[in-house]
């Protein structure tokens, strides 16, 4: 599955943070999780950590805001779901599950799954991916606790962890690939 639609619950929730309220914002990421859910099984995948988890997550953030405190903060509703995007991935770690090995084994050849750096890769793509949401936990805080910092501070320092994030996911396994692959015949110098 692409990264565009892994990534699309949380850029819905980012975009409409900027023009709707966070009960809305949530709600309405919620409902993409699930709807990547429901594409994922129709094409006969499987549900994965990072989706359910985040659907919960942002219905979750909606019930809480719902019931309890609709008047909750939107950079505190930020805050919550960079942490529950933190928590995911880094509990996926520690459960020696990384999140994104569920994608790449469905979409990698089982030769390549079976490879001795298969499972290692995949902790390093989640350990970016862990790094990248604690960046953007770090910067939420520093937009609640350090005052007079200007708001594009914040936006930028997620822009630059995700992109980042995403820049390494996709550059990771061709590293990987080349750096463990053996060269061409013709690459090795011959003794004459």
């Amino acid at each position: 599955m692409s990264i565009f639609l892994i990534l699309a619950p949380y850029g819905v929730f980012a975009s409409l943070m900027l023009v709707t309220s966070a009960l809305l914002s949530v709600f309405a990421a919620a409902t993409v999780c699930l709807a990547v859910i429901l594409l994922d099984a129709a094409r006969g995948r499987s549900v994965k950590i990072l989706g359910a988890a985040s659907a919960v997550l942002f219905a979750g953030i909606g019930g809480y805001l719902a019931l309890i405190d609709p008047a909750l903060a939107g950079s505190k509703v930020k805050l919550a779901v960079d942490t529950g995007i933190f928590t995911i991935s880094a509990g996926s770690i520690l459960i020696r599950y990384p999140f994104t090995l569920q994608y790449a084994l469905e979409s990698v050849h089982p030769e390549t799954a079976a490879m001795p750096g298969f499972l290692r890769a995949n902790y390093m793509i989640t350990g970016a991916w862990t790094a990248a949401a604690l960046l953007m936990v770090l910067s939420n805080l520093a937009m609640l606790y350090v005052p007079g910092l200007p708001i594009w501070t914040s936006l930028v320092i997620a822009f630059a962890a995700r992109n980042s994030a995403v820049y390494f996911t996709k550059w990771y396994p061709s590293y990987r690939k080349l750096k463990h692959s053996t060269p061409p015949a013709e690459a090795v110098p011959t003794a004459h």
